[in-house]
């Protein structure tokens, strides 16, 4: 149904079609960077589906990351819920750089294509493995430090 859709283009099959004993909408799109398929299924708002998804997405890499992909949340093992704010704040404001810094490393270097077409190593990944070298012996990277502070400054 969707396998004539170019790079960038999505469409969506009129009404709504029985999935698994659901009646719901269905729309088709094929990624613009990949061109992997991506078919959503929805019961509500089947015009903003992938905006939503879009939005989705972003959130849930953030919670990848704070869990098991980077910073282990949940080993800390917190119940006060003004500790678990404070550190969710800064976990946030960590992931921010760390994107910031993966972004601006592979605007400098891009960073190797598998053969599937997916990067090696995320942006959250690649930002953080440089920020975690950068911070484990400052002088002996004296200047990559100064680059990752200079990527919070909007200077």
């Amino acid at each position: 149904m969707f396998d004539s859709l170019r790079p960038g283009e999505s469409r969506q099959l009129t009404g709504r079609r029985w999935v698994w004993g659901r009646k719901v909408y269905v729309i088709g799109s094929r990624l613009a960077d990949s061109g992997e398929l991506l078919i959503l299924i929805t019961n509500a708002r089947p015009e903003t589906a992938l905006s939503d998804y879009a939005r989705r997405w972003g959130i849930e890499n953030l919670f990848g990351a704070l869990k098991t992909r980077g910073f282990c949340l949940e080993s800390t093992h917190f119940k006060d819920p003004k500790r678990l704010s404070r550190l969710l704040a800064l976990l946030s404001l960590a992931f921010t750089w760390a994107m910031k810094a993966g972004l601006w490393i592979h605007q400098r270097s891009p960073i190797r294509l598998k053969a599937h077409g997916r990067r090696s190593k995320s942006l959250f990944r690649t930002g953080l493995d440089f920020l975690r070298r950068a911070f484990s012996n400052p002088p002996l990277f004296r200047d990559s430090f100064h680059q990752a502070l200079q990527l919070l400054s909007c200077t």
